[in-house]
């Protein structure tokens, strides 16, 4: 493999430390950030945060059309085997778009969560093909460029460098890190009550609460979902520490800086 495809964070967990606020825990945390060539592609299978940010902390987003735009932007490049272009995608009905999709078989990565925020996005991704997310994200972050500087009258870059990634090595970090990425909204005031965090339409927190969206099919919410008996807990599991993120040194080294 040739090229810098991205910046690669790898993580080690040695162990468990308390914060001075009683009962929440975190890992303490070994990151390196390797700005070199990644001999080692990512692994199909296996889950990573995925984030990056707009050049100079610039807005992404900049109203509802770039938002809807991004989310079927990503829900196309997630597949590789098209038989029909973006541009002739964005043009057919609703309807024919759910066909197109139920008769894709090529799976570049699953969604398992995600949020986007004025400046900058956050996902969780599973592999589930060779080069899927490095594909994906080359694509994907293209494809939403050329209409943004398009629409806005605007040149150059529009994300800041390469994509960061961060393995998710196990189930405990994934289900902090889903918290981690639902709360965004909030802890950014970008909503302003927990009540508004849950209908926050570009965020797959309204699919794991089971509210039927036009992005649900987005996501494959599974590998967190089926570790809570029902929606209700999970709603639990995030409310009920709605200022979490600002405790939250074990996730220091994801903040797009």
């Amino acid at each position: 493999m040739q090229g810098k495809e991205c910046c690669f964070v790898i993580c080690s967990t040695p162990g468990v430390e308390r914060y001075s606020t009683p009962g929440v825990e975190r890992r303490s945390i070994l990151c390196y950030i390797i700005s070199m060539v990644r001999k080692t592609p990512f692994i199909n299978g296996e889950y990573y945060h995925v984030f990056n940010r707009g050049v100079n902390r610039r807005n992404i987003f900049l109203n509802t059309s770039d938002y809807k735009r991004f989310l079927d932007t990503i829900k196309y490049y997630s597949f590789s085997n098209h038989d029909l272009k973006f541009s002739r995608y964005l043009k057919i009905s609703y309807d024919k778009q759910i066909e197109h999709f139920n008769n894709l078989e090529n799976k570049l990565i699953n969604i398992v969560a995600f949020v986007l925020m004025p400046n900058h996005f956050h996902f969780i991704l599973r592999q589930t093909e060779e080069n899927g997310i490095s594909n994906f994200l080359r694509l994907f972050q293209n494809s939403y460029t050329k209409y943004f500087n398009t629409k806005h009258k605007r040149t150059g870059h529009l994300l800041q460098g390469q994509f960061k990634a961060v393995l998710v090595d196990n189930d405990s970090y994934l289900l902090h890190l889903s918290r981690y990425i639902h709360l965004n909204p909030l802890t950014s005031f970008i909503v302003k009550s927990i009540s508004d965090l849950e209908v926050y339409p570009w965020s797959s927190y309204p699919s794991y609460l089971n509210q039927n969206t036009q992005f649900s099919s987005l996501v494959d919410i599974k590998i967190v979902s089926n570790q809570f008996d029902k929606a209700e807990d999970y709603r639990f599991f995030v409310n009920e520490r709605s200022e979490y993120q600002q405790n939250l040194d074990l996730l220091k080294h994801l903040l797009l800086e």
